[in-house]
């Protein structure tokens, strides 16, 4: 994880693009009680669609049921907070895992939307009756998800630069401190 990542700084940064507002994250907190024990059927239909995916079962070979007990208490997360620098924080750890473990990138965002549509059914059982609110909790929850992915994405970027840039400096012998002054002479 960064060191030098300034995550007060990130958290505004992807609330102001992804509109985790205020209002839409004490949604998020008003619907949890309600929604908290349906979200264990989101995981494993989740994991069922990932089990159908060929790219996919080098990533899940003998891990399903660890990684289904982390996201399982990822998403139950999403509607209990807080959704701050922690969470931040967080999200940016897992970023930085999917490099170590060398996952696509584009396996993120699929795997977001993946999510996204069990959510999103799952909403409309639960408020079919109430339009309005229905509405607020699926903004909140495409907020919060978008959340989360925009700073995994964040992490994923930053960390791969950063081994690229250990696998560079091992291969050219160079240290990082002659590295670093090299690149803050030449830079603008």
């Amino acid at each position: 994880m960064s060191e030098t990542q300034d995550f007060e700084a990130l958290t505004r940064y992807a609330k102001a693009f992804t509109g985790l507002t205020p209002e839409r994250e004490a949604c998020l907190l008003e619907v949890s009680e309600q929604l908290q024990p349906l979200l264990a059927t989101v995981t494993d239909k989740f994991y069922e669609q990932l089990g159908h995916i060929p790219e996919t079962a080098p990533f899940l070979e003998g891990r399903v049921d660890t990684l289904k007990k982390s996201h399982l208490a990822w998403i139950q997360s999403l509607f209990t907070g807080p959704f701050d620098i922690s969470c931040t924080e967080l999200m940016y750890k897992v970023g930085d895992i999917h490099v170590k473990v060398h996952l696509p990138v584009e396996f993120m965002a699929g795997a977001m939307s993946m999510i996204n549509n069990e959510l999103i059914l799952l909403v409309i059982e639960q408020f079919a009756d109430d339009q309005e609110k229905m509405a607020l909790v699926l903004t909140s929850i495409n907020s919060i998800t978008s959340f989360s992915l925009f700073v995994m994405q964040q992490s994923y970027q930053e960390s791969t630069v950063a081994e690229e840039l250990d696998k560079f400096l091992r291969i050219s012998g160079m240290s990082r401190v002659l590295f670093t002054n090299l690149a803050n002479a030449y830079s603008d």
